[in-house]
């Protein structure tokens, strides 16, 4: 289960490598994503966000795509996002 406090782990983490293939082992319970804070749609609220990543919940629970939620108990993963320097 994904809980505010294993967010707050997992951002530290991101401030040290990003990259979806060092998180995994790292919490290997939580699916993640990698893409740019420009492809997540704004009407979305990051639950984490640090000076270079924002992070989003994720659940699969459709059977088909990921979705953005807002919901820990239903949330299966993670996307970090990177912010640009624009």
């Amino acid at each position: 289960m994904i809980t505010p406090e294993l967010i707050a782990q997992v951002g530290a983490a991101v401030e040290k490598n990003p990259a979806a293939a060092f998180l995994r082992p790292l919490f290997p319970e939580i699916h993640f994503t990698e893409c740019s804070a420009d492809d997540v749609n704004a009407r979305f609220s990051p639950v984490l966000e640090t000076p270079q990543y924002e992070l989003y919940l994720i659940s699969g629970a459709s059977g088909h795509c990921l979705e953005v939620t807002a919901d820990y108990d239903g949330a299966t993963g993670i996307i970090v996002a990177a912010k640009s320097d624009d």
